[in-house]
């Protein structure tokens, strides 16, 4: 699948509703002229696509295509839950595109996506002001997070919640000299373990990470033309210019001054 095909999508909602079954809830036969996104987040299910029996289950995402005929019945035990978007998808030429994803796949419960879709549901409720801009970009934050699951593979977002502030917490804070100890206190975890969830869940130490981030925005930085190499590493938290030329080499291949354009 390319992925530079899902770069310009823009997508235009039609009908967003937290489903909370009932044991008598069932949803009759019709066909449907929308794509249809449902992510379940408790219970269990029957549909039937196109006369195609598929069983749910929470932790699971279908994905329907326009025109598909279906129905639906929720187990009477274990009712189900879950969130459901009807929507379109069309390219920035106004072509249709196909939703990125197969028809049913496992992406696993994810606390950051339900926070994503109560947030839909509630702008798309509300209907205030401006509320068609929110509930597209909500979605489109909640279709990239999928294909980072589902079809890119990179579940390196998909960790624990106390992982995802302390990152919301250094893409704010990376000048300060933040250290382990204290992204520690501030999740209530011993240092040891949040050290080692935290390589568990980003694929890299903390400190490797908290570079990194640096690095990354200093480069934007001197991309820009607008700065010297002391004052990006200033401006990113390095005291030492030369601690920063040689971070900054090591992580990227080469010297921050080859990121300056040319001056003619």
């Amino acid at each position: 699948m390319s992925v530079v095909v899902y770069e310009a999508m823009i997508p235009d909602i039609k009908y967003v509703i937290h489903r909370k079954c009932t044991p008598s809830w069932e949803m009759t036969e019709h066909e449907h002229s929308a794509c249809n996104l449902t992510y379940f987040t408790h219970g269990k299910a029957r549909y039937t696509i196109n006369n195609e029996i598929i069983e749910v289950k929470a932790g699971d995402l279908l994905v329907l295509p326009t025109n598909c005929v279906r129905k639906a019945i929720t187990s009477p035990v274990e009712l189900m839950q879950c969130f459901s978007v009807d929507f379109h998808l069309r390219k920035i030429k106004n072509e249709e595109l196909i939703p990125p994803f197969p028809l049913l796949c496992e992406p696993g419960l994810h606390k950051d996506i339900i926070h994503l879709f109560n947030e839909l549901t509630f702008t798309w409720i509300a209907k205030r002001q401006g509320y068609i801009i929110k509930c597209n970009g909500l979605f489109l934050q909640i279709i990239h997070r999928f294909l980072e699951l589902v079809v890119y593979k990179d579940e390196s977002y998909s960790g624990d919640f106390r992982i995802t502030r302390v990152i919301r917490y250094i893409r704010t804070h990376y000048v300060e000299n933040i250290t382990v100890r204290e992204m520690a206190e501030m999740v209530d975890l011993n240092p040891a373990y949040f050290g080692v969830l935290f390589r568990q869940v980003m694929g890299m130490s903390f400190n490797h990470y908290l570079m990194q981030t640096r690095i990354r925005i200093a480069e934007n930085m001197l991309l820009s033309g607008e700065y010297k190499v002391s004052d990006a590493a200033e401006a990113c938290g390095f005291a030492d210019v030369s601690h920063f030329y040689k971070q900054f080499k090591l992580l990227k291949g080469f010297p921050p001054s080859h990121c300056m354009p040319k001056k003619f």
